[in-house]
């Protein structure tokens, strides 16, 4: 079974710059800091970066961490090969290979940052390792390295923005996973970047890709399916087949279900005209007055209101609804009496949040989501 590896034109920069050098195949748990020591030791077997309990067990495979806002991060244990399937594609798509430089913000114990920096390492790239610095210096960095592409969340590019700065002429590419951009931010981005082309990437830890979108995608949807990926939705609920699927949860069992070779990570949705739309995820689904309700749907909606930056659902206990809804919101506090009114009547009185809860600032977790434990 084939295994990660450096390709002989791959090379890795850390955030001062300096170029990482190879080191010995090694296999077992790694830390994530130093991230390129980390990297430097791929193509030796079995690993981990990051991340409680026993290393993965001998051979071609990996672990790697959900990076889910509702709870602990489990261990996902995955074959090289089903990451190494989609680098093709990416290559095929995007360009991705000798000469092109690359850039992570994220810490390598989140599988989107792990997962830019090992394609960028097989496919010959020149990798630059920026999670280590401040916004603004990332931003810095990436203008003075003349970066072509970088994988990154919405908050991690939101975080981008806001730190100011020089504008990013070179940056071609960003491939965006975690969550939907917002309008706003897609908006502030091309200020940032005028030539940059936005890919957004909806999938999972365990699925790896489910959908590309593209510029001709509908603003709601997440797309088509990725190169490679069957997909179907039953009763409301998204099912996946593809070459990018994980084996398993090498720690405490999550979410995701198999049947007859599909796997579903809980995510409802709708197809309409191939395009997928989806609703949230089942394990945050909440029951008002016994009517279902998608957190992830009044979520998005907040971040196309004017002013909102950032926003997160949660419920609260109700008397009489069993539960309802508060909305954390960041942004113009002025704008709190129209955005209960563009709630209520976009969702109705059961579904919409009760109140506002403003925040001067915003937890989030490694992975770039927001942290809702700490939230709640």
């Amino acid at each position: 079974m084939q295994g990660f590896g450096w390709h002989p034109r791959a090379r890795v920069f850390d955030g001062a710059g300096r170029e990482v050098p190879r080191g010995m195949p090694g296999q077992g748990v790694f830390a994530d800091r130093p991230a390129g020591a980390a990297l430097a030791a791929l193509g030796g077997g079995a690993f981990r970066i990051g991340g409680e309990g026993p290393a993965p067990e001998s051979g071609p495979w990996f672990e790697t961490l959900t990076g889910g806002s509702g709870g602990g991060a489990r261990r996902i244990r995955r074959s090289q090969a089903s990451w190494i399937a989609s680098f093709s594609v990416n290559a095929r798509l995007f360009g991705i290979g000798p000469g092109l430089r690359v850039a992570v913000l994220g810490r390598l114990v989140h599988s989107l940052a792990l997962y830019g920096a090992v394609e960028a390492l097989y496919l010959g790239a020149d990798l630059h390792l920026l999670e280590e610095l401040r916004p603004d210096r990332q931003r810095a960095a990436l203008a003075a390295r003349r970066v072509g592409l970088i994988y990154a969340t919405p908050a991690q590019l939101r975080l981008l923005v806001e730190a100011g700065g020089t504008a990013l002429p070179e940056l071609a590419l960003v491939l965006v996973g975690g969550s939907k951009l917002d309008p706003a931010l897609r908006t502030a981005l091309g200020a940032m970047a005028p030539a940059c082309r936005v890919r957004e990437f909806y999938g999972a830890a365990e699925a790896s890709f489910i959908t590309l979108a593209g510029p001709e995608t509908p603003p709601d949807s997440v797309g088509t399916p990725y190169p490679g990926v069957e997909l179907r939705v039953e009763e409301g609920e998204v099912w996946v087949k593809s070459p990018y699927l994980f084996d398993g949860y090498a720690s405490d069992p999550g979410s995701a279900r198999w049947q007859d070779g599909w796997l579903s990570v809980g995510d409802r949705a709708e197809m309409r005209d191939g395009q997928l739309f989806l609703s949230g995820r089942t394990g945050r689904m909440v029951k008002v007055a016994d009517q279902a309700v998608y957190p992830e749907e009044i979520e998005g909606f907040l971040l196309t209101q004017p002013g909102v930056t950032r926003a997160a659902v949660l419920p609260r206990p109700d008397p009489l609804r069993g539960v309802h809804l508060v909305a954390f919101v960041m942004g113009g506090r002025t704008q709190e009496d129209a955005l209960l009114a563009a709630l209520r009547a976009r969702f109705g009185a059961l579904k919409a949040p009760k109140a506002l809860i403003w925040r001067q600032d915003w937890p989030m977790l490694p992975s770039g989501k927001t942290d809702l434990g700490a939230l709640a």
